[in-house]
């Protein structure tokens, strides 16, 4: 769904909620989400939400907020949900997660993020800190997978560039991650922030000017708003570049490696209904990610004068030719 017609399905559910609300005997509910675009996680979310018995515009109402590459809006955005108030927040990503927390320590939290126990969003996952709760998609870790995958499929690579966003908390931790596992590999790096998006194109020059022989996305959902023009600048420049949501492969980037978000979405809905029948955030434990996904897409591969190891190909989930 585009971002108009999810925008004008949002507008319209909330205008029409008063007749559906008359025309039954449950209970309305309200919940807040916070993401930076409507993606295809969003919509799983949803679709759950209405196999569990919550139907938009009857007896669910979702206050969206979509930051659309601005995270300064988070921190609006939520105390604006917790004013309403809204009886539990979904956030996606950490700067969202975040503006979440500081905003209440009452209303429920679920996170989908990648990672929580080193940028400190909780301090336990078994027992999660007060009202907060969700999922996380490894990205730590992951990181250092996209580095060692990246080395399989460059021949001779020695110095890679990190494309990153400063004011992301999680960025700082997989960039030591991936300096780590650098040193291991012979690998040189140098990591390139933004902290706005329109800090964007002057990013990507400095990248160029360093001429890299690949490049790594860093797991960042204002960076994810830009996919378009960051896939479209490693193809025009040549560069070998791995991503870490799946949105960066239908943009036509050149390998995804990440998390299936959209199956950690459907696992937030399943704890929202849970919170919304009575259970406590501090019972539900913060749940890793198990399904992982890799897209390699030949025809980039083909524009970058790369031939796939045979080893890399076999372990994809979807080649695009």
């Amino acid at each position: 769904m585009k971002r108009r017609e999810f925008l004008s399905f949002a507008v319209g559910a909330a205008i029409g909620l008063p007749l559906a609300a008359n025309a039954q005997s449950g209970r309305v509910r309200r919940i807040g989400l916070m993401a930076n675009l409507p993606l295809r996680p969003i919509e799983r979310f949803r679709d759950r939400m209405k196999q569990l018995g919550y139907v938009e515009g009857q007896n669910l109402v979702v206050e969206y907020r979509f930051a659309e590459g601005r995270d300064e809006l988070y921190t609006g955005f939520a105390e604006e949900l917790v004013s309403m108030p809204v009886e539990l927040i979904v956030a996606w990503g950490t700067p969202a997660a975040f503006a979440a927390k500081r905003a209440t320590s009452k209303i429920p939290v679920v996170i989908t993020v990648g990672d929580v126990i080193n940028t400190g969003l909780v301090s336990n996952l078994a027992r999660p800190d007060a009202n907060i709760t969700g999922f996380v998609a490894l990205n730590v870790e992951l990181e250092e997978k996209r580095l060692e995958l990246i080395k399989e499929i460059v021949p001779h690579l020695s110095k890679v560039a990190v494309l990153g966003n400063r004011a992301n908390p999680l960025n700082k931790i997989n960039s030591e991650a991936v300096r780590r596992v650098a040193e291991r590999l012979s690998v040189s790096i140098e990591v390139v922030n933004i902290v706005r998006s329109d800090e964007v194109e002057a990013a990507l020059g400095a990248i160029a000017s360093v001429h890299p022989d690949a490049v790594i996305i860093a797991s960042d959902t204002l960076l994810l708003s830009e996919r378009a023009r960051i896939t479209k600048f490693m193809a025009d420049n040549g560069i070998p570049a791995v991503y870490p949501f799946r949105e960066y492969a239908d943009a036509g980037g050149f390998i995804f490696y990440g998390a299936n978000i959209a199956t950690l979405f459907e696992r937030a809905a399943d704890y929202v209904h849970r919170i919304l029948n009575g259970e406590s955030p501090q019972n539900l434990p913060i749940q890793q990610a198990t399904s992982f996904e890799m897209i390699i897409n030949l025809k980039a591969a083909a524009k970058l004068g790369l031939t796939l190891p045979p080893a890399v190909l076999a372990r994809a989930d979807e080649v695009v030719e």
